[in-house]
């Protein structure tokens, strides 16, 4: 049986969150919720999660040392990972010595060369054809040698798709490499180029690692969740996604064979790309994801709660309660300190909610909130949301 203590006192069950973004704070306040007391660490003062956690702490992830001062002065039951630009190696000696359990495990935490290669090399799940590249020269003789044009471009390691591009011919590929660099969260100067799927939908599949009654851990698969991306991030997403029965069984089967051989507890979203029966592994990602958030409108746990709960040995739900939508509200701005106009409006479109973030400081293209609906089916849902986020007008304060 797990046993949870109380926050702020001895018995605590403490919980460091590394990274305290949009989706870090909804897992903190689940975690809260069932009375863990929560360590919201980001590289920024006053980080979305750190506005809602017990304690907030600002340090430099990918400095090992850093992270391992404030691991070994916090001792905190579980370390989370939520970002890619984390010290992951020494995230590993940690746990290897003993010091802190890592979840869901530090092994390939945010790596997505690792990742790729334990999906198409170790585990012969189908992918796109990929090449890892150290140079514009590498990249382009990668592109010359059978990768071909159109191809995608992206940095080995980023998130909200950061750095990633898609190169329709010889006139785009030093842009994108120089695209790429920028936007990868830690200058390893590496990419990973991949030839282009023509797939007729992609989809998100939320995959869960969670204990069972009898206390071993067993795989569960919420509904697939369709969306839209814009230059690699996230602009729309909707659940249930249609599939057929053939290749939602594919892509159950290779979310299943993915996440198995990763291991730990929690939450994994999977992206896969579909067309007719056929199935190509995408990504993974070891932690709750923006196209998720849909399932604050659509399951009865979502997915922040799922992840939570699996994190800390609980049962599980993943079972659907509504057909919805989201929508994502950018900045519009380059600003600190908004302010928000038409929140009453959007909250007038039928069946809707809305999350601000509450992220100190605002870009014409951050994502700053978001338009969640539930509606009969995700057509409606999904025309109510971008309604919904349309209304919400950013502006300086």
């Amino acid at each position: 049986m797990t046993t949870l203590g109380t926050p702020l006192s001895p018995s605590a069950t403490r919980v460091m969150l590394l990274g305290s973004g949009e989706l870090g704070k909804e897992v903190l306040i689940a975690l809260q919720r069932l009375g863990v007391e929560t360590i919201a660490v980001d590289r920024y003062e006053n980080a979305p999660g750190q506005q809602v956690a017990h304690h907030a702490r600002t340090i430099t992830m990918s400095d090992p040392e850093q992270l391992k001062a404030l691991i070994e002065a916090e001792k905190p039951t579980l370390v989370v990972p939520e970002i890619e630009a984390i010290a992951t190696q020494m995230l590993q000696q940690l746990e290897d010595a003993g010091v802190v359990r890592v979840i869901p495990t530090a092994r390939l935490t945010m790596d997505r060369e690792g990742i790729r290669r334990l999906a198409a090399e170790t585990l012969g799940v189908p992918t796109s054809p990929y090449k890892f590249c150290d140079s514009l020269a590498e990249l382009q003789a990668a592109i010359d040698g059978g990768i071909g044009y159109p191809c995608i471009v992206k940095p080995v390691m980023s998130s909200s798709g950061k750095g990633q591009s898609k190169i329709d011919g010889p006139g785009d590929v030093q842009k994108a490499w120089d695209y790429a660099l920028a936007g990868g969260r830690v200058s390893h100067g590496r990419v990973i180029v991949e030839g282009f799927i023509d797939f007729d939908y992609e989809i998100t599949l939320l995959t869960v690692r969670a204990k069972d009654a009898a206390g071993a851990v067993q795989t569960q698969f919420c509904d697939p969740i369709g969306h839209v991306q814009v230059s690699g991030d996230y602009v729309e997403s909707w659940q249930p996604h249609p599939m057929a029965p053939a290749a939602l069984q594919k892509a159950q089967q290779i979310a299943q064979a993915v996440t198995a051989d990763l291991g730990g507890q929690g939450l994994f979203g999977v992206e896969l790309f579909v067309k007719g029966d056929e199935v190509w592994f995408s990504e993974v990602s070891p932690r709750p994801h923006d196209t998720g958030m849909v399932t604050m409108a659509t399951q009865w746990q979502n997915e922040f709660e799922l992840h939570a709960r699996a994190i800390l040995g609980l049962p599980v739900d993943n079972s659907l309660k509504s057909p919805g939508a989201s929508a994502v509200i950018y900045g519009g701005v380059d600003a600190t300190g908004i302010a928000f106009d038409g929140v009453a409006e959007a909250l007038q479109v039928p069946g809707s909610d809305i999350r601000l973030f509450g992220k100190p400081e605002s870009f014409v293209k951050r994502r700053m909130g978001v338009a969640l609906v539930h509606a009969a089916d995700t057509d409606t849902a999904c025309k109510l949301a971008k309604e919904a986020a349309s209304r919400v007008k950013p502006r300086k304060a």
